[in-house]
């Protein structure tokens, strides 16, 4: 997962800037209310929306901006919005999924098929790079609520399919289907989770020279600063030269 973990932890550091707070909480809240209006309002009755505000509290949103996102669902006034996956290739043939939440898909289409113009690379037909990636369940929990083996242990007995643990914690992969459940047994052990949602993992990473890999990373910064996507992953893998030089 290495350029998913990497183009992650860029959005992040991008996310926590003051300037992006308020793009960022609009996203957490568009998911929190589509999620709550296409199932239960309760978090503990819809993996989808607990799925969203365990998102929304990793980002330290306020309890007050989740509750108005759920009631704004319950009140029969909100925007359609529609669910809607890109799929592209950037600068070096790496491969992008883009998921997104849009109440106009013409004009997100438009916004998304310049993004990559702009950088080089092309907007593809739905299904042209997807199978490079699987579709996984992600759980995180922070470091201390456990020892490495610790959590190994408890994961695998869930039914994970793998573990990575590091000083920013620990990742729990599983099956997509296998989800709601590992995390059940996880939660009653470690405690709520930090994370826990579905995502598209690359099945190899690809490599990229540094300029190659400067465009990719402008590419993204556009698309995620974008107000209907949602999600941005890649299998582009970084030089450690150009994180740093980026971050």
């Amino acid at each position: 997962m290495a350029g998913h973990s990497q183009f992650k932890n860029i959005m992040h550091r991008k996310g926590r800037q003051d300037a992006q707070r308020s793009k960022l909480f609009s996203k957490l809240a568009r998911e929190i209310t589509v999620s709550a209006k296409m199932g239960l309002p309760d978090p503990n009755m819809n993996p989808r929306l607990r799925a969203a505000v365990l998102a929304a509290r990793a980002e330290n949103m306020p309890k007050d901006n989740i509750e108005r996102a759920i009631k704004k669902a319950l009140g029969g006034d909100t925007e359609n919005y529609e669910e809607i996956r890109y799929e592209g290739y950037a600068p070096g043939g790496v491969a992008v999924i883009i998921e997104a939440l849009t109440d106009n898909r013409n004009r997100t289409a438009s916004e998304v098929r310049s993004y990559f113009t702009k950088a080089g690379g092309s907007l593809a037909e739905t299904g042209a790079v997807s199978f490079m990636f699987d579709r996984v369940g992600v759980i995180a929990f922070d470091a201390k609520v456990g020892s490495e083996d610790a959590v190994m242990e408890a994961a695998i007995e869930a039914g994970a399919d793998d573990v990575s643990s590091s000083e920013d914690g620990h990742e729990i992969v599983t099956a997509m289907e296998a989800l709601r459940d590992v995390q059940k047994v996880l939660e009653a052990k470690f405690g709520e989770p930090r994370k826990s949602s579905l995502v598209w993992k690359p099945q190899n990473t690809v490599a990229v020279d540094d300029e190659a890999g400067e465009k990719i990373i402008r590419l993204m910064d556009s698309l995620d600063d974008n107000d209907d996507v949602q999600n941005v992953y890649t299998n582009a893998e970084f030089s450690d030269a150009l994180m740093t030089k980026m971050g």
